[in-house]
């Protein structure tokens, strides 16, 4: 193929073997970048710090020479653009002071461009160093699952916070939503600037939601997103991952948003999805990590049996969610061999 191989596959043209990368594949299963943590003493101070990230972002690419790149960054980025103070606990994760309403965040798109441009020097760096066949991929989380992180102001349980702040105030929970649209857009628009040749949007908790929820909070924000990038950069290739999306919802999220490619979870059939889609759009997925935390015949079945019900389709071969910290380097090894017919 003259372009990059996952590039074509969310274009127009299936692939045998399907491009793979994994969700999460920089990070804390890897030797390398544990040491790296340790001496950088603070994951925000890696995200934040371009030569940092860089690296990071290249590490896995080194080790097992991935089809994509994506670039180390993490979903919080944003709502510290608008002016959320974010921090990082070991062993807790993120967290930021709850938000209660929009009134106050930051506006102005150059305030947002300057507090995010380790994210793009990060990328025109890691974009130098990649070889040509391999493709480039930057991301941001959507507003719903944005939105969920500011209103409880960390992990957990984040749609109870939002679903309460939406029903308490409704305007302002969808003024909430417009602006973190708003500022995903022009972020994911400075990526695809910077150097990535396709970028994902997480919508991590896009399940648990009612029809109507799910049109409003996750549907019609994406919406704004891809048709805000795409009036300035026509050609891009936007990957959409609504976390738990029923196929039941597929066709309407896809011809609603215009999303290029679907990331399809661990729970949701790649069957079903390919059937509610009709073959009209790329999708990607969805191996379970557990199953390359446990290895063995166990994985080795289930990757067979995703590349047979996938097999001349439109296809990026991924997890359905981010890799595990417990993950061995062998069977991640392995994985590839089975994906690209070694094995």
């Amino acid at each position: 193929m003259s372009k990059k191989k996952l590039i074509s596959v969310v274009e127009s043209q299936a692939a045998d073997p399907p491009p793979t990368w994994l969700m999460r594949q920089a990070g804390r299963y890897l030797p390398e970048y544990r040491a790296l943590r340790a001496s950088a003493g603070s994951f925000w101070k890696m995200c934040m710090d371009a030569t940092l990230a860089a690296e990071i972002t290249l590490q896995p690419l080194r080790r097992f020479g991935f089809d994509a790149a994506i670039i180390f960054s993490d979903i919080l980025t944003v709502p510290y653009a608008l002016g959320c103070a974010v921090s990082f606990t070991e062993g807790e994760g993120p967290s930021l002071p709850p938000v209660e309403s929009a009134t106050g965040l930051e506006r102005d798109p150059a305030v947002w461009q300057t507090k995010l441009l380790p994210a793009y020097e990060t990328l025109d760096r890691v974009r130098g160093a990649l070889g040509a066949e391999t493709a480039l991929l930057g991301f941001a989380g959507a507003p719903w699952t944005l939105a969920t992180y500011m209103a409880a102001g960390r992990g957990g349980d984040e749609q109870r916070a939002a679903k309460q702040w939406a029903a308490r105030a409704p305007q302002d929970f969808q003024a909430l939503l417009d602006l973190l649209a708003d500022c995903v857009a022009q972020h994911l628009i400075a990526q695809i600037d910077a150097g990535a040749d396709a970028v994902q949007i997480f919508d991590s908790w896009a399940s648990g939601l009612c029809d109507a929820e799910f049109v409003s909070w996750v549907v019609q924000p994406t919406a704004r997103v891809v048709h805000m990038v795409r009036a300035q950069k026509p050609a891009a290739r936007i990957i959409g991952f609504p976390r738990g999306m029923q196929p039941a919802r597929a066709e309407h999220f896809l011809l609603e948003t215009g999303v290029d490619a679907i990331s399809v979870d661990t729970h949701t059939s790649m069957t079903e999805m390919l059937a509610a889609t009709g073959g009209r759009t790329a999708l990607q997925g969805n191996l379970d990590p557990l199953l390359l935390v446990e290895g063995g015949e166990a994985m080795r079945q289930a990757v067979r049996r995703l590349l047979d019900e996938m097999r001349g389709r439109r296809f990026i071969f991924n997890l359905g969610h981010g890799i595990l910290p417990q993950t061995p380097i062998a069977h991640v090894e392995e994985l590839l061999k089975l994906v690209r017919g070694e094995a």
